[in-house]
């Protein structure tokens, strides 16, 4: 059996549970191809205690996406033929409160499109059944409102959808592999926080960037908004944006 998307609009109910009840509990943690976005490093590595020079380094691998030819993060499963999730144990998620959005949002997945007439942008919903999970056996009804509201996911959206734009602006200006520094900036800014901050304060890689100065302070002591402040910072020194 092949994994079915079926397309779902906001108010529209489906049945589904995730609990230790449910016989396939965990096995989703498994053959693990998990795409970690900064958001989701932040969080992680906050809930770790970790640096994200540490939690990179001991926690995850860095690729090339094939089409956009920016740095990605992939959670690094644990050494065996399983590739079962690092965070997983047999009661369950050890991160649970910090977990990565792919995996907050399960079973639905979402997708933004823009009308090209307007340039207004909407969100779509389909429902991911596959073959292991038992979950939609359940008899407990949710929409996709009270799913994603259930969820806390609406932060980790709001700032994936920045990253959106960042893939959709360097596809439409620098097609093709970025230089080597390039890339390098990219992922120092929105994956390697510390780095960054670190960089900001004793080297002022800021300091000819056109940040408001409200915005770089608060940065200084809050990660989600020094994370917003890296996505400009981008946008300005790759893409002129």
């Amino acid at each position: 059996m092949e994994p079915k998307l079926t397309p779902i609009a906001p108010k529209d109910p489906f049945l589904f549970e995730c609990s230790p009840e449910v016989p396939c509990f965990n096995e989703c943690c498994r053959d693990l191809n998990q795409f970690l976005t900064p958001y989701d490093i932040l969080r992680l590595k906050t809930h770790l205690g970790l640096s994200s020079e540490a939690f990179l380094a001991q926690y995850t691998s860095q690729h090339i996406g094939p089409e956009s030819g920016l740095p990605i993060v992939t959670l690094k499963p644990k050494a065996g033929q399983d590739r079962i999730c690092p965070f997983v144990s047999a009661r369950g998620c050890e991160v649970y409160a910090d977990r990565p959005s792919s995996c907050r949002i399960y079973p639905l997945v979402r997708g933004l499109a823009r009308s090209r007439q307007t340039g207004e942008v909407t969100e779509q919903f389909m429902v991911l059944q596959e073959p292991h999970c038992l979950g939609f056996g359940a008899s407990r009804k949710h929409t996709v409102t009270q799913w994603m509201q259930g969820q806390e996911i609406e932060i980790y959206n709001a700032i994936n959808d920045r990253l959106m734009e960042l893939i959709s602006l360097k596809n439409r200006l620098r097609p093709g592999p970025l230089d080597l520094k390039s890339r390098h900036l990219f992922y120092m800014a929105l994956y390697d926080l510390d780095t960054f901050r670190t960089q900001i304060k004793a080297n002022g890689i800021l300091e000819n960037a056109d940040i408001d100065p409200a915005s770089l302070e608060k940065a200084m002591a809050d990660e989600v908004a020094l994370l917003k402040v890296g996505m400009e910072w981008v946008k300005q020194v790759l893409f002129d944006k």
